[in-house]
């Protein structure tokens, strides 16, 4: 264990492989002793392990009707209480988390590399590309996420993969602003020039060398961007653009709660209670992984 350790503390790596081990091991250390980025790698560990164990989780199967026990209250046969079909709410959150996990790594996956790819050509190329380029971005920038996403929903029709889309067509413009002003910052470096004087071509310094540098920024404003992400998308179920029944997306099981939450709170509080901690946990993690990853910390060297 002693020569594992002293493995991965070693400040002359003799491969890759070992120097990014040693770089992973010491992000951890940094996050382990960040006491709010703890608690949301928590949290988002606790969403990933119930999303895929779902059916083991869950204590009702979550679309069995059951009028005869409708809005009961919490209790050791419902945990939290059954809503206005008889559905168990506990099994409904349960695979209520498998969507959206789902919403926010396929947002991610799309938004965030095509504005990564399109602020490093922006930025690496200027000129009228960079106008061009940004000037759509101003475009999707100037207009409030709340109200394009359910626009582009409406359009496109409701449901759940449109949701998806419409969202990631919001969010790509952040992350190309990041990447374009990360771009700018060391496309003129010795580096950059060393590469291009062995012949290498715009793209392959671009792919190869600029957007490596700008992960790390992109990571931290994609955690950060989760919490928006999920809100966006019970926004766009709660007014009936999103998910659509039966199916168990947290958003939607508030909008058919809110019709008794005087009387049968549970209803709508449960879910509502579920998109609350979840979205804090990818604020807490996204803030502690920006302290870690900020060169001024000093907490990653």
């Amino acid at each position: 264990m002693a020569d594992v350790r002293s493995w991965l503390t070693d400040d002359s790596p003799d491969s890759r492989l070992q120097a990014r081990l040693i770089r992973f091991y010491r992000l951890s250390r940094a996050l382990a002793r960040n006491p709010l980025a703890a608690v949301g790698a928590v949290i988002i560990l606790m969403l990933i392990l119930t999303a895929i164990f779902a059916p083991i989780v869950a204590t009702h199967d979550p679309l069995v009707q059951d009028l005869t026990g409708r809005l009961l209250r919490p209790s050791s046969a419902h945990w939290m209480g059954t809503d206005e079909l008889g559905r168990d709410i506990w099994s409904r959150v349960v695979f209520g988390a498998r969507i959206t996990l789902v919403i926010v790594v396929l947002v991610a996956v799309f938004a965030a590399p095509a504005g990564l790819l399109i602020g490093a050509i922006a930025g690496y190329f200027g000129g009228w590309v960079d106008r061009l380029l940004m000037g759509i971005t101003d475009i999707f920038l100037s207009m409030p996420k709340l109200i394009l996403a359910p626009a582009l929903v409406a359009a496109l029709g409701p449901g759940i993969e449109n949701a998806i889309i419409a969202i990631a067509i919001t969010s790509w413009p952040g992350y190309a602003r990041i990447s374009r002003a990360e771009t700018m910052t060391f496309k003129g470096a010795e580096f950059i020039a060393a590469i291009r004087l062995q012949g290498a071509s715009a793209i392959r310094v671009i792919l190869g060398h600029v957007l490596p540098l700008c992960t790390s920024s992109m990571i931290v404003r994609v955690t950060l961007d989760m919490a928006g992400i999920i809100l966006t998308a019970a926004g766009l179920s709660f007014i009936g653009l999103g998910a659509q029944p039966p199916l168990p997306e947290w958003g939607a099981m508030i909008a058919r709660g809110r019709s008794f939450i005087f009387d049968q709170w549970w209803v709508a509080t449960m879910p509502g209670f579920a998109i609350i901690v979840v979205s804090l946990g990818f604020c807490f993690f996204g803030d502690g992984l920006r302290d870690v990853l900020d060169p001024k910390s000093g907490e990653n060297h």
